[in-house]
C-alpha cells in the first residue's frame, strides 16, 4: 500500500475512533490503541514495514517526558515529602517486588519478571489528575495522596527507562557493571544538563522571548527538547530521559507555561502516533482466545495494589475512608506501562504473547478507571470498617427531637457551614446533614448539630426533625442529587420551603418542578454581586441598585439567561441546547418586520422574546409591545438557538 495512503487511513481510522470513545466518555488513548488494534497486522493489516511508525512513535514519549518534567516541581516535592516517601516510595518498591515473584513463579525469567513488576507497579497519570481536576476531588485528601504516590511513580519511570534495555544482557556480571557505568553515566549527564539549565537556557528563552515571535519560540522548544534527546542518546542511555531532565530544568522559569503550551500540540500528536503503533503489536486473537486469563489478569494486579496502597496510607496516619479512595483511584495500569513493553519489546526483554496480555490487561483497566475514580469515595465509605460503627454514633442526635421551627442544612461543606455562622448569628435553630463522617465527627466536637448520613434518606431526614422544620437549605450543589432530595423531602412535608444552591441555571426549571421554592444559581449570583458594585462604583444611588437586583429575582434571573454566543464559548452540546444566547437583528426596508409592531410579531409564540431595540444610537430597554419596528432598527431577541435562527429568518423573510 502507498505509503501517503497509509497513513491518511491511520488518521482517518484514529480520527473517528477517538471521537467515538470521547462521546463515550472513555479516555482518548484507549481509542489510539484501538485504532492500532484495527490498523494493525492482527487487524485489517493496513501497515507495512516499510513505514518505521516507531522512529516517529518513540518522539511522543520524548515530549511527554518533557511536559513531564516541566510539572515535576523539587519545592512540591518536598512540600509533600512525608506522602511521596513514606507512600509513593514503599508502594513502588513494595508492588515490583509481588509483582516481580509472582512473574518468576509463573516461569518468566528474571528480567521479564523485573519488567512485568515496572509496568504494573505504575498507575496513569494522565487519566488520574484529569479525572480529580474534572471532579473537582483533587482539594480532598484522597486526592492528595494519590497524587503523592503518582510524583513518586513518575520519578520511578527514569530509571526503569535506563535499566529496561540493560537486562539483554546475558552475563550477570557484565549486567551489574553495564548498570553501574550506566548510573555514573546517567550523573554526568543529569549534572551536565541542570548545569546548562540553569545558567544557559534561562539567557537563551529571555533572548528569544525579547523577539516577540511564537514561531521562534516553539522552534527553539524543539529544538531544546531534541538536543537534550540526543545528548543523552549519545552517552547510550533513553532519550526520554533527556527530555525529561529539559523540562525539569525549565520547570521553575517563568516561561514554564508557555514552553508547555507550545509543546502540547505535538506531544499529543506524536504521543497518538506512538499509543497506536502500540495497539498495532496487541494480538487480539490470543486476548479472545484466553479471556479468562485476561480478566484474572486485571484482577489480580488492581486488586493487590488497591490492597498495597490502603495499607501504606492508613501507615502513614490517613483515615481508612482516604485511603481505600485513593487505592480505588489508583489501580489501574499506566500510559508509561505501555512505553515500558514497547521498550522490553524492542529490546527482547518480554515474550510477545506475555507482551499482549499485559497490553490487553492495562487497556480495560484504563477503561474503567474513569468510573472507578467517580465512585471511589462511596465505595470507600462501604469498604471502610468504621463506617457502620460511625454510622450509627454520628446518626444519632437526641436533641434533634426537640427542634422545631428550626432549619435543616443539606450538606455541611463550605457554603453549609457559612449559612449556619449567619443563623448562629441571629440565633436561629438549625440541624444539618453531611456524608462526610470525619468533617461530621469534628462538627460534632465543636459544638455543631450536624447528623451523619445521606440527605436522600428518609430516616435521616425524618431524624432532623423535618416534619416541624420552618426551611430547608440544600447547599451541595449537585443537581441531581438535589433533585432527588427535594422529592424526598416533599413526600415527608409538603409545605416547607426550599431553598437549592446551585453552580448554574441550567437545571433551574427541572428544581422548581421538582418542589424547590427558589434556587439560587451561584454563577448568576455572582454576576448580580460584580453588576451591583459596578453600579455603586458608577454613582447608581443603593436604592435604585437594589430595586434592579431583586426584580432580576423576581422574574428568575431572565435578563441574565440570554447571553451573545462567541468562538471560545466553552460548552458541551448538552449545556449549549439547554441554555439561551441574545443575538440582534437588524432591519431594512426589505425584512418582514418591518413597520410591524412587537406585538403583531408575537415572538414569544415562537419561544423567542425581545430583550432590547437598538434605535439611531440609543438603547431601549424591554420596549413596549406597541413599538413599530423601523428601518436600521436592531431587535435584540433572547432565546435557545434554534429557536433565535427560525425567528430571525421570520423576520426577515416572514413564515417559511
Amino acid at each position: 500500500m502507498n505509503g501517503y495512503f497509509e497513513i491518511l487511513v491511520i488518521l482517518s481510522c484514529a480520527v473517528f475512533v477517538v471521537w467515538v470513545f470521547r462521546c463515550l466518555k472513555l479516555p482518548a488513548i484507549l481509542a489510539y490503541l484501538v485504532a492500532g488494534v484495527i490498523v494493525g497486522q492482527h487487524g485489517f493489516d493496513i501497515t507495512n514495514d516499510q513505514v518505521d511508525y516507531d522512529h516517529f512513535a518513540e518522539l511522543g514519549i520524548v515530549f511527554l517526558l518533557f511536559t513531564l518534567g516541566l510539572e515535576f516541581s523539587l519545592p512540591r516535592l518536598m512540600a509533600m515529602r512525608h506522602l511521596v516517601l513514606s507512600v509513593g516510595s514503599l508502594q513502588v518498591a513494595i508492588t515490583l517486588l509481588i509483582f516481580m515473584v509472582a512473574g518468576v513463579f509463573w516461569g518468566l525469567s528474571f528480567s521479564a519478571a523485573f519488567v512485568v513488576g515496572g509496568i504494573l507497579t505504575l498507575s496513569s497519570t494522565a487519566i488520574v489528575i484529569r479525572q480529580l481536576s474534572e471532579t473537582g476531588a483533587m482539594k480532598r485528601k484522597s486526592g492528595q495522596i494519590s497524587v503523592a504516590i503518582l510524583l513518586f511513580q513518575d520519578v520511578a519511570v527514569v530509571p526503569l527507562l535506563i535499566i529496561i534495555p540493560m537486562l539483554t544482557l546475558s552475563n550477570q556480571t557484565t549486567m551489574v557493571w553495564a548498570l553501574i557505568f550506566a548510573m555514573i553515566k546517567g550523573i554526568i549527564v543529569v549534572a551536565l544538563l541542570l548545569l546548562i539549565g540553569k545558567w544557559l537556557l534561562p539567557k537563551i528563552f529571555k533572548i528569544i522571548a525579547q523577539v516577540r515571535t511564537d514561531e521562534l519560540f516553539v522552534l527553539t522548544t524543539l529544538l531544546v527538547t531534541l538536543l537534550a534527546a540526543a545528548f543523552t542518546q549519545w552517552f547510550g542511555l533513553s532519550m526520554a530521559l533527556g527530555a525529561f531532565l529539559a523540562g525539569m530544568m525549565l520547570s521553575e522559569s517563568e516561561y514554564k507555561h508557555q514552553l508547555e503550551a507550545d509543546i502540547r500540540p505535538y506531544r499529543d500528536i506524536l504521543l497518538g502516533l506512538f499509543f497506536i503503533t502500540v495497539g498495532m503489536k496487541l494480538d487480539v486473537a490470543l486476548l479472545i482466545s484466553s479471556p479468562f486469563s485476561l480478566l484474572s489478569l486485571m484482577f489480580v494486579f488492581m486488586a493487590i495494589k488497591i490492597l498495597v496502597i490502603k495499607v501504606l496510607a492508613v501507615k502513614a496516619r490517613e483515615s481508612d475512608k482516604d485511603a481505600w479512595a485513593s487505592a480505588l483511584m489508583l489501580a489501574q495500569m499506566g500510559e508509561f506501562g505501555f512505553v515500558l513493553i514497547a521498550l522490553a519489546s524492542q529490546s527482547n526483554v518480554l515474550p510477545t504473547d506475555v507482551a499482549s496480555m499485559l497490553l490487553g490487561a492495562g487497556i480495560l483497566s484504563m477503561a474503567i478507571t474513569p468510573y472507578m475514580i467517580n465512585n471511589a469515595r462511596a465505595w470507600a465509605l462501604l469498604l471502610c470498617d468504621k463506617t457502620t460503627e460511625a454510622t450509627l454514633k454520628l446518626s444519632i442526635l437526641p436533641e434533634a427531637k426537640k427542634l422545631e421551627s428550626h432549619v435543616i442544612i443539606c450538606g455541611f461543606g463550605r457554603v453549609g457551614q457559612t449559612v449556619s455562622r449567619f443563623l448562629k448569628q441571629d440565633n436561629i435553630d438549625f440541624i444539618a446533614i453531611d456524608v462526610d463522617p470525619l468533617r461530621t465527627q469534628k462538627a460534632r466536637d465543636a459544638g455543631e448539630k450536624v447528623l451523619f448520613g445521606s440527605s436522600r434518606q428518609t430516616e435521616v431526614l425524618t431524624a432532623a426533625n423535618l416534619g416541624k422544620a420552618k426551611l430547608v437549605v440544600i447547599a451541595f450543589g449537585n443537581d441531581n442529587q438535589s433533585i432527588e432530595v427535594i422529592k424526598k423531602i416533599r413526600r415527608i412535608n409538603t409545605d416547607v420551603p426550599i431553598l437549592v444552591r446551585t453552580r448554574n441555571d441550567d437545571q433551574l426549571n427541572n428544581l422548581r418542578e421538582a418542589g424547590a421554592n427558589e434556587v439560587v444559581p451561584e454563577s448568576l449570583e455572582g454576576s448580580l454581586m460584580l453588576v451591583s458594585q459596578v453600579l455603586s462604583l458608577s454613582g447608581v444611588p443603593l436604592i435604585k441598585i437594589m430595586r434592579s437586583v431583586q426584580k432580576e429575582r423576581k422574574n428568575h434571573y431572565s435578563h441574565l439567561h440570554g447571553f451573545f454566543q462567541g468562538e471560545q464559548t466553552n460548552m458541551g452540546p448538552e449545556t449549549i441546547d439547554r441554555l439561551e444566547f441574545a443575538h440582534g437583528v437588524q432591519l431594512s426596508d426589505h425584512s418582514f418586520a418591518c413597520h410591524k409592531s412587537i406585538h403583531l410579531l408575537a415572538l414569544q409564540l415562537r419561544n423567542v422574546y425581545v430583550v432590547a431595540l437598538h434605535r439611531e444610537g440609543i438603547e431601549i430597554a424591554d420596549p413596549a409591545m406597541e413599538t413599530t419596528l423601523q428601518n436600521q432598527d436592531t431587535l435584540v431577541i433572547r432565546g435557545k438557538p434554534i429557536d433565535v435562527e427560525r425567528a430571525e429568518h421570520y423576520l426577515q423573510k416572514g413564515k417559511r
